[in-house]
């Protein structure tokens, strides 16, 4: 079959007005691409399907769309490219692809693009707060003890956030010298294992399975530590409010003597705790007493295990539900588990590597790990927002897309 192709042409010289008479016509390249969709999704292939092709050492990033047989082609300096598609047929259904590594400073090339099925999500993380605030002055350090996580329902039906889990997965930060848990295959393609690994702890919400709902458009605040920081911080958040869920345990996660109070606000009901239903860590003497996340780029999860499935047996089995890297114990959590995920990325470098599966998150919002009270706060859609009456937030299973970063947290405008 013959096929027509969309072209992305980077012209290297705004004087010249065609590749005959650019002088740098010996460094462009051709890049063929071809969308493969999963097993029993080949008749969802159509055209306009958005790829997007980025420059792993600089901020170009080109974008075309597929023929009808989804392939495109790029023509574009040589260099180290990264790709990625995305395809979101219809309200529900999710299809996200990437090729982390494609050379074309040897030559041209042509790529397949595997894409992973997914859906969009009902709770979404909507805000995650990690980075830190700006202390009082004259004091010019910065205070990064008042974390918090917002989630979102994003559907039109009332929820439940009884049973669910929350957790971050390793490496801590984005920034490593290599990731474990991934690899990269002949193609340039991540290679995951079939399961996230979780250091030290994985929370869970409290309930028997109907007892904290969240309404549509309703949302559901995760603070690390529940007081209110604004009492020593002014730059900072109030986290000690009714209705907030706090990672506080008396047993393992106690606090210390750096925190404004050794427990949880008075706001703070005791319903409200979430329970550690797994920890690997070590506690006490040596060992954390506090739950922390990474300043700058952590990878949050949110995953519930299916109907039936005894999870707090599995967890309680070492042999099946955790793995030892170095001297660190890790919990195993199915990635068909995760309900939504977002990735935060250090911007400050080049040397990210992802730590989420492309049907969780195809992509890493880029924060600037400043201390000054920003946040990674996911995008309204407006029109969606309009239909349903509700804030509806945008949900493509690449937070490359679908977050910025907020220059002051939501909380406090309270």
């Amino acid at each position: 079959m013959k096929r027509g192709f969309l072209y992305a042409l980077l012209f290297v010289s705004a004087a010249c007005t065609s590749f005959e008479q650019n002088p740098y016509r010996d460094v462009v390249r051709t890049l063929s691409v071809q969308l493969v969709y999963p097993e029993g999704y080949a008749d969802r292939m159509r055209a306009g399907v958005a790829v997007t092709l980025a420059d792993r050492n600089t901020s170009n990033s080109y974008e075309a769309r597929t023929d009808a047989a989804g392939a495109v082609r790029f023509e574009v300096a040589a260099g180290h490219y990264r790709l990625a598609a995305f395809d979101k047929p219809d309200a529900v259904t999710i299809f996200n692809g990437t090729v982390e590594q494609v050379d074309l400073m040897a030559g041209d090339a042509a790529v397949e693009v595997p894409l992973e099925y997914s859906e969009a999500g009902s709770i979404l993380i909507k805000e995650i707060y990690s980075g830190g605030c700006p202390m009082n002055p004259p004091a010019t350090d910065s205070y990064t003890n008042d974390k918090y996580v917002i989630l979102h329902n994003n559907s039109s039906r009332r929820r439940f956030l009884d049973g669910l889990c929350f957790a971050t997965v390793a490496p801590y930060n984005s920034k490593v010298q290599s990731n474990p848990w991934t690899s990269i295959d002949a193609s340039g393609n991540i290679v995951f294992r079939d399961y996230a690994a979780v250091p030290d702890a994985i929370w869970q919400f409290p309930g028997s399975g109907e007892e904290f709902p969240i309404e549509p458009g309703g949302d559901a605040v995760i603070a690390f530590w529940g007081v209110d920081h604004t009492q020593e911080y002014s730059f900072s958040v109030d986290l000690n409010r009714e209705g907030y869920f706090v990672l506080y345990d008396q047993l393992l996660y106690p606090g210390s003597t750096r925190w404004p109070t050794p427990v949880p606000g008075d706001r703070i009901e005791e319903r409200f705790r979430m329970r550690v239903v797994k920890k690997t860590g070590r506690s006490g003497e040596g060992g954390a007493n506090t739950y922390v996340i990474s300043n700058n780029s952590p990878a949050v999860i949110l995953f519930r295990a299916p109907d039936g499935f005894d999870l707090e047996a599995y967890l309680a089995d070492d042999m099946a539900s955790t793995i030892l890297s170095g001297n660190i114990v890790y919990s195993k959590v199915p990635w068909e588990w995760v309900v939504d995920g977002a990735e935060v990325s250090d911007n400050t470098g080049s040397s990210n590597h992802k730590r989420l599966r492309a049907d969780v998150d195809a992509g890493a919002v880029a924060f600037s790990g400043m201390p000054q009270g920003h946040t990674v706060h996911r995008r309204l859609d407006e029109e969606a927002t309009r239909q349903a009456g509700f804030e509806v937030y945008q949900d493509t299973n690449n937070s490359s897309n679908d977050f910025y970063e907020r220059a002051t947290q939501s909380l406090r405008e309270l």
